[in-house]
């Protein structure tokens, strides 16, 4: 499954690397198009909002979005950690798959391989 992503201080990229994944492309601008079946993972900006190139990006290629995988930091609360997820989810009818702080430890690399394999 292709993967896409958005990266604003690296811990996406990071995470990604771990995963040694071949099918992926990041959001730049928002203006991205992709024309098969993709995962989204994506940071969380400011306190649970969806960053601003993810949602154009979304909104142009929702017809292919299988589910969502969010980052966080657990600094800023529970409540808002990783939220960009829940928000996507919601608004696409999509799974959140899965949810993890900042570039990710070996349990959450092993546990979205595996999602991405199933």
């Amino acid at each position: 499954m292709k993967v896409v992503y958005a990266s604003r201080t690296g811990n996406i990229e990071l995470f990604l690397d771990k995963l040694d994944l071949e099918n992926l492309e990041k959001i730049e601008s928002g203006d991205e198009k992709v024309n098969e079946d993709f995962v989204v993972v994506t940071y969380t900006d400011g306190y649970g909002e969806v960053p601003y190139e993810v949602d154009a990006f979304l909104t142009n290629n929702k017809d292919h979005l299988k589910g969502v995988i969010s980052s966080g930091d657990r600094s800023h609360g529970e409540e808002v950690f990783a939220k960009a997820g829940d928000v996507v989810a919601e608004t696409y009818g999509v799974p959140c798959m899965y949810k993890f702080e900042n570039d990710g430890d070996d349990e959450d690399v092993k546990t979205v391989k595996e999602l991405l394999e199933a």
